[in-house]
């Protein structure tokens, strides 16, 4: 692999880890990160060998937002159109993350800061190590919560909280992240790695379509009713019944032995 490449992709065992590779700038996106990473993203979809994504950090920090430098008007310049950086670059990578049909793991292994925080959050498991901070970081320059941070927020921790972060720009830790339920677990640093690794191998080795479904669910569960989320869990309930995953995970159970789950 080359020194160069902004997303390092590594294939293991059904589980495809991203690893966000600018740590000199804190791994703040430019361009050609989103560009990469969204590639990576959109192949593990049609990949059927790929069960699980892992994505992390290279270096001291996840992910510090967007690279700076790139907006930087003290010559005089003209104000970029942010608007359209955030529908053609942040927008379709939060819509992918959050409509992949596979598990994704994030593993939180320094700061997380403005869209870095809630590309995180967005993801569907985020561990993080205790030395982490979540940095809603948008206020400290002018700007409003993006990456789907204004929806994530409020629902994941309520709106008292939600609007305190934002506003204030305030830094979170780990710890107390995982307290409000924003994230699910935190690990000292150096078992950050392995404990996501291990995760991201349980699920790769899983039931692949219950857990898509699963996850379909959850998510659509904030904007539908009671009656509208119960035939919602039938019909979803009619597929994963129609598995090979789900044939397997009854004769495993009643033949006393691990299941075997194919994914399929």
């Amino acid at each position: 692999m080359s020194e160069t490449e902004t997303v390092i992709a590594e294939e293991r065992d059904g589980a495809l880890l991203l690893t966000l590779n600018r740590p000199d700038r804190l791994n703040a996106f430019n361009e050609g990160m989103h560009k990469s990473l969204l590639q990576h993203m959109k192949s593990a979809r049609q990949n059927d060998g790929i069960r699980c994504i892992l994505l992390t950090g290279a270096g001291r920090g996840f992910c510090a937002g967007q690279d700076l430098s790139d907006r930087d008007m003290r010559d005089g310049s003209a104000a970029p159109d942010l608007g359209l950086t955030l529908e053609n670059l942040y927008n379709p990578l939060i819509r992918e993350i959050r409509s992949m049909p596979k598990p994704i793991v994030c593993a939180v292994n320094g700061v997380a800061a403005g869209a870095g925080a809630n590309i995180a959050l967005a993801c569907d498991i985020v561990l993080a190590a205790r030395s982490a901070r979540f940095i809603q970081a948008f206020s400290k320059i002018g700007l409003v919560p993006d990456s789907g941070g204004t929806w994530l927020l409020p629902k994941l921790i309520g709106e008292a909280r939600a609007k305190a972060l934002a506003m204030t720009g305030e830094p979170l830790n780990a710890d107390t992240a995982a307290e409000w339920g924003l994230i699910w677990k935190t690990y000292p640093d150096a078992e950050l790695h392995p404990e996501a690794e291990k995760l991201a191998a349980h699920f790769a080795a899983g039931a692949t379509t219950g857990l898509a479904l699963t996850k379909q669910l959850i998510q659509d569960a904030a904007v539908q009713s009671l009656d509208q989320q119960l035939d919602a869990e039938r019909d979803a309930q009619r597929q994963a019944g129609r598995t090979a995953d789900y044939r397997e995970g009854v004769s495993a159970f009643l033949e006393k032995r691990p299941a075997r789950f194919s994914g399929s």
